[in-house]
């Protein structure tokens, strides 16, 4: 009897030993931020635990301004950032590491009465500045003579977001500078627009094109800039067609930065658990090459190995 109670005694010590040496080897890393990063780390996360399988991740969205703000408290190893990172940041102690290019772009409805017209002739930048900041441009027949005078509804984020700090930097203001009725999140965003044949608005690449179609979403059109101001797209500045264009595009410079804009992790400092750095320099190695697949442009090697050399 002694020698049973003597062998289940070492059989639970054995399996407390056991289940307390599995905790210790798997590892979390928590992640937060930005809509336009989510999709690519969430595919980073499930490749990589194909190759460490102790290692589990919690990932959220909620836009850059979480992402930025969790980091900053030590809420997350890591957030999410979708914008330039500003000097007040830098004097917050942000620490961060560049991992792929995206874009925003002016986004309206497939609905839209002037679709065709806008397609041939674009809209410039000071027209998109006279929409969102100024307020000068209300109605769609200022832009297109002899069309009927519907009010454009103008759309922007209610979160803060790198998409509406990119965009608005882009359009020489801040995202407070934008007007236009308040909508959460790109996904949200995306959907009203969509729903609005005389709306307005504008989102992140992956929130406009489908990645394995390389097609438009439903619903959703681009407003092509004409960024000669000649009055018309030309064909060096028509490149919205598909996935693969824009991303063209976006790699080539021809569409310009802003609205293109690098993609973050930021921190509190640089990271001091190592499960988040070997993550950061996998995304920076072995990562890259999901980038394209997922609808993201790579950054260049130069910049790759200047971020490698900050870990």
């Amino acid at each position: 009897m002694k020698t049973s109670k003597t062998i289940i005694l070492i059989l639970i010590m054995a399996l407390l030993s056991s289940c307390a040496s599995k905790e210790k080897k798997e590892q979390t890393i928590s992640i937060s931020g930005a809509f336009a990063l989510y999709p690519l780390v969430v595919k980073w996360a499930e490749e990589y635990k194909k190759e460490n399988p102790d290692v589990r991740f919690n990932i959220s969205g909620g836009g850059a301004g979480k992402g930025m703000a969790d980091a900053l408290s030590g809420t997350v190893d890591l957030g999410m950032f979708s914008r330039e990172i500003a000097p007040a940041e830098i004097n917050k102690g942000v620490w961060w590491a560049g991992l792929t290019i995206d874009a925003v772009l002016p986004t309206i409805s497939a609905e839209n009465p002037y679709l065709d017209a806008l397609k041939t002739r674009g809209l410039t930048r000071d027209e998109l500045k006279a929409i969102y900041i100024d307020g000068n441009i209300k109605n769609w027949n200022q832009l297109l003579v002899n069309e009927a005078a519907n009010e454009i509804v103008v759309y922007t984020r209610s979160d803060a977001c790198g998409a509406a700090g990119t965009w608005a930097k882009y359009l020489g203001g801040t995202q407070e500078d934008l007007q236009g009725i308040g909508i959460y999140g790109d996904p949200g965003l995306a959907e009203a627009v969509g729903k609005d044949p005389l709306g307005v608005a504008f989102n992140n690449t992956i929130f406009i094109y489908d990645v394995e179609s390389g097609k438009k979403r439903p619903g959703i059109e681009v407003i092509p800039i004409d960024l000669n101001e000649n009055g018309q797209i030309d064909a060096d500045e028509n490149f919205y067609n598909t996935f693969d264009e824009i991303l063209a595009a976006i790699a080539q410079g021809k569409y310009p930065s802003p609205p293109a804009r690098e993609l973050y992790f930021v921190s509190d400092g640089k990271p001091e658990k190592q499960a988040a750095l070997d993550f950061i320099k996998w995304c920076l190695t072995t990562g890259q090459q999901y980038i394209k697949e997922a609808g993201y442009v790579p950054i260049s090697k130069a910049k790759i190995d200047r971020y490698l050399q900050k870990l």
